[in-house]
């Protein structure tokens, strides 16, 4: 691998980095990789799995304190909060509020994301795919602000306030595989419980199915050997992963084997290219 190799991921909520590629993130942590966090949002208007965790008036502060023990399960520490709030799902009145991630001017963001990228100097970088995995305001914001910036901080012509032009090698979406909810959904029905988690999923975002097609997928890992690591990760989420999650409905050793595997599509530069190592021939 090339010297002194980094990963910057770009994610709107404590939580997004786990699910998707908590598995990835440790494993580049493991090796000798800087790996780098940034978050938009502290999740201020997520769900609250339990009230004994926190109160609406709180949620913040417990969700940070939930993301720093996920950093630390995953093996690094650098974390970056934008400090812009929860916008909430699409229709809610959190959409309105000023301060709400997706009603913050592009360019600010940008600029922001610009100078991370420069000051970190990533070779690979990793954010949501154009849908936000399933729809969510933050998830398509951090997207498109994301995929801007990698392609400015290249060119010193753009921001030249944010430092040297740095250009990353590779931008990577961190997608769930279709085929890990078909499973799931498949298993639950065996064991007779309640799917209807994926049924209001789906007409929430107008999607027929859930997950990015198995047959865009570029880059397959195998993080079975960092699964414990993501397992305690999410675990660390508590506000968001209580009972009711639907990978708490499984037995925990066959969630863990569906969540063994870790999926990216290479979104630049646009070639050919698949692979297991998101670092591979750089």
């Amino acid at each position: 691998m090339i010297e002194n190799p980094a990963l910057l991921a770009c994610f709107a909520h404590p939580d997004d980095e786990s699910f998707g590629s908590g598995g990835m993130l440790t494993h580049y942590a493991q090796n000798s990789v800087h790996v780098a966090l940034v978050c938009a949002t502290r999740g201020e208007v997520g769900q609250i799995s339990d009230p004994a965790l926190a109160t609406p008036e709180t949620l913040p502060e417990v969700r940070e304190d939930e993301l720093r023990c996920a950093c630390q399960a995953m093996g690094f520490e650098d974390l970056i909060f934008l400090d812009y709030r929860d916008s909430g799902m699409a229709g809610t009145a959190e959409n309105e509020d000023p301060r709400a991630f997706i009603n913050i001017d592009a360019d600010e963001v940008v600029s922001r994301l610009v100078g991370l990228i420069r000051r970190i100097q990533p070779q690979v970088v990793i954010t949501f795919d154009p849908t936000g995995g399933y729809g969510h305001p933050d998830h398509i914001a951090i997207h498109h602000h994301t995929v801007a910036a990698f392609h400015a901080a290249g060119d010193a012509d753009q921001y030249p306030e944010q430092g040297p032009a740095w250009q990353p090698s590779r931008l990577f979406y961190a997608v769930l595989a279709r085929s890990i909810f078909t499973e799931m959904r498949r298993r639950m029905k065996e064991r007779g419980l309640d799917t209807s988690n994926f049924d209001n999923f789906e007409k929430e975002t107008g999607r027929s199915e859930l997950g990015w097609p198995d047959d865009q997928i570029d880059f397959v890992m195998d993080v079975s050997e960092t699964v414990e690591a993501k397992w305690a990760a999410l675990h660390c989420h508590q506000t968001q992963f209580g009972a009711e999650s639907i990978f708490q409905q499984l037995p925990e050793g066959e969630v863990k084997t569906l969540m063994s595997r870790e999926h990216f599509v290479l979104a630049w530069p646009e070639i050919e290219l698949k692979g297991t190592d998101l670092f591979e021939g750089l």
